[in-house]
């Protein structure tokens, strides 16, 4: 009579293994972000113009004048620069977990969504005082949200993009990151300027506003998900500021006299 097997044991995480981990999963998602937008920082300070006269486009056109090839090229980034989120999803499985485990779910839609839209109105109007803030003060570069040609694919695009930096940066930089340095034994408050300054750190390439607010809404974030628990509050938020950042940008610029 044949008899399945019983299940192998889910593996051990000891400090050393789960920081290991970290390593491998920042190497290929957004600590490789963070040195990049280090790298192009440095070349920002050291370009001939200053940092307020120069650009950072968040999302622009990948194929100018071809408009097909581009929406192809934008759907493939997308696709690519989400991947990562597979991989923590497949790392908390290995580990006898899920993405349950940190609260990527859709079991409290309503709770998420309006928890979500409320950090969002929050965070997002201070963010948008900050950003002015430091541009005329002349230590940002000019952030330019969407550059996208003026086709019917520009709207669907902007808001992937903007549900694609949500979930990256809150499952990875939020949930992931704090439940792993949580089981590596790092205090709550250590773990979460770790996170705050990761987050910071890729967005460097905007210059040292783009770097202090991110940090600041890292600390928010991570306090919130410490509080609540689930991470899907927060890519509710962090899309919702994205998606009115890159549609808004589309439709205002050029209109309104305070928008740089």
């Amino acid at each position: 009579m044949h008899t399945s097997s019983p299940p192998a044991p889910s593996p051990v995480l000891s400090p050393r293994l789960i920081h290991a981990e970290l390593f491998v999963v920042l190497s290929v998602s957004l600590g490789a972000s963070g040195l990049l937008a280090f790298v192009r920082l440095i070349g920002a300070l050291t370009a001939p113009r200053e940092l307020q006269g120069q650009q950072a486009v968040l999302v622009g056109s990948m194929a100018p004048g071809r408009p097909w090839l581009d929406l192809t090229l934008q759907l493939v980034q997308i696709a690519i620069t989400v991947a990562p989120v597979g991989l923590v999803a497949y790392l908390l499985a290995r580990s006898g977990e899920s993405m349950r485990t940190i609260g990527s779910d859709f079991r409290r839609p309503g709770s998420d969504l309006l928890r979500g839209a409320v950090l969002a109105a929050a965070i997002g109007g201070s963010g948008l005082a900050f950003y002015l803030a430091v541009w005329a003060l002349g230590v940002n570069l000019t952030v330019v949200p969407g550059a996208l040609p003026e086709v019917w694919w520009q709207v669907p695009v902007l808001l992937l993009a903007a549900a694609q930096n949500g979930v990256l940066e809150e499952v990875i930089v939020a949930g992931y990151l704090l439940h792993r340095l949580g089981q590596a034994g790092w205090g709550p408050w250590k773990a979460i300027v770790a996170s705050s300054l990761l987050r910071g750190s890729y967005h460097l390439y905007q210059g040292f506003g783009g770097f202090v607010g991110n940090v600041v809404m890292g600390l928010v974030f991570g306090w919130v998900y410490r509080r609540w628990g689930r991470t899907m509050p927060l890519i509710v938020a962090h899309t919702l500021i994205d998606a009115v950042a890159f549609v808004g940008y589309a439709f205002l610029h050029g209109k309104v006299s305070w928008l740089p």
